[in-house]
């Protein structure tokens, strides 16, 4: 039995290319780069840390800097200058 071709999501006519969002966890945004957060990963005490801090899903964050050695990194969100560790970074993912 010989199966149909998968065709890629990409050349679906339901979804257009820019309506297409590309996601990443929030460690890997670059410098200067803007994005906005889509859900946390994390579970219990940080979830509501990190919530309490205003990593709201649908709220903007830019990352502003990075320590020397690359960890921290400060971002900013909701007006205020936040520094994460990368392992807590890790568990927000960014969509733009």
């Amino acid at each position: 039995m010989e199966r149909a071709p998968q065709q890629p999501i990409s050349n679906s006519p339901s979804i257009k290319p820019q309506d297409m969002k590309l996601y990443q966890p929030l460690h890997l945004l670059p410098i200067g780069k803007k994005a906005t957060i889509s859900h946390l990963q994390l579970k219990g005490d940080m979830r509501r840390r990190l919530l309490d801090l205003g990593f709201v899903p649908d709220t903007a964050v830019q990352c502003l800097y990075r320590s020397p050695m690359g960890d921290p990194t400060a971002y900013l969100i909701r007006g205020a200058v936040i520094a994460l560790r990368q392992e807590d970074a890790e568990q927000i993912i960014v969509s733009f």
